[in-house]
């Protein structure tokens, strides 16, 4: 471990933490430090401590569910105060090394299908489109400034402080969310378009989504530098087909995905049972090596049930079925 900060936060964190190593234990724990790579970190607001670890194999990091799953060499003390939260996010898939800064944590204060989520919620009607029987449509809070205000303030607050370099959105409707959170949190806001429509860009392979095929997304060459955090916007996420390229566009770059940030998750693709013939997003993840990248939705389809009122004669003109 190196540290770059030095002092007396230092000291104490190191004392406190022997203090409570014999009572504290997240997970399983093996006290034999000649075997083990694990540490014990103490983190609180008032130890300004900037930590560079190598975390032990087996180690998977769920920003979105402020979790740390951990080898049973590992003990980590997320925190000293019940409102501070901590955050590891590898740099790539093939670097276990991980930052932690005491400074950079994400607000949990807005749950999936909270109170929030719930009065958003209904002003998500949905549509039987593109032979989806509940095809999901933002437009009915885009016309409601007051819940769209509301949805960018949610997400602003809750990466304000994770420390972001740039907000990724991707088309086209992660191009109406992304500039006004990238706006509030005073950050660059980056296109992610379908080919053929940015100069000099580069590609991400083609992906699957839940109505068909797609073409990869592209970025600018010149939009992610190495080690930049981005943090990707999009409306919806279902199979994860349009959020996996946009993440391999950023590690082609050498940049970081901080998280992969919707309005509604579709949880019935996060792992269907194989069984029941729906394509699934943690395997896709792992398959691509990005099941590092955390996802988070702000609403679930537990709590969308508000159908569309149909004209009659309404038809599904979707482009695909």
């Amino acid at each position: 471990m190196k540290i770059i900060r030095r002092g007396w936060p230092q000291k104490f964190a190191w004392w406190y933490g022997n203090r409570l190593r014999e009572r504290t234990i997240i997970g399983e724990v093996q006290e034999n430090q000649e075997r083990s790579k694990g540490l014990l970190i103490i983190l609180s607001h008032y130890l300004p401590l900037y930590l560079h670890i190598n975390l032990t194999n087996g180690i998977e990091t769920t920003v979105g569910n402020n979790a740390m799953k951990a080898a049973p060499s590992f003990c980590l003390l997320l925190s000293l105060t019940t409102t501070y939260h901590a955050v590891a996010v590898p740099s790539s898939p093939e670097d276990d090394d991980c930052v932690i800064k005491s400074s950079n944590y994400i607000n949990m204060s807005y749950e999936q299908d909270g109170a929030e989520a719930k009065e958003i919620a209904k002003y998500l009607p949905y549509f039987p489109f593109k032979g989806i029987p509940r095809f999901y449509d933002i437009g009915g809070f885009l016309e409601k400034p007051e819940v769209f205000q509301q949805i960018v303030d949610i997400f602003a607050a809750r990466y304000d402080s994770i420390g972001i370099d740039a907000v990724a959105g991707l088309d086209a409707r992660g191009f109406i969310l992304g500039p006004p959170i990238a706006l509030a949190l005073k950050k660059p806001f980056i296109m992610m378009r379908k080919k053929g429509k940015m100069p000099n860009s580069i590609s991400s392979a083609d992906y699957n989504v839940e109505y068909g095929k797609r073409a990869g997304l592209t970025v600018q060459r010149d939009k992610i530098s190495k080690g930049d955090r981005v943090l990707i916007i999009d409306d919806l996420v279902a199979t994860g087909g349009t959020l996996s390229s946009a993440v391999s566009l950023v590690h082609l770059c050498g940049g970081t995905v901080v998280e992969c940030a919707c309005v509604v998750e579709l949880k019935m693709f996060i792992d269907p049972p194989a069984d029941s013939g729906l394509p699934s997003r943690t395997k896709l993840f792992k398959d691509m090596n990005i099941n590092h990248v955390p996802v988070w939705g702000l609403i679930s389809e537990d709590v969308l049930t508000v159908e569309a009122k149909l004209e009659e004669g309404y038809v599904d003109d979707g482009e695909e079925h």
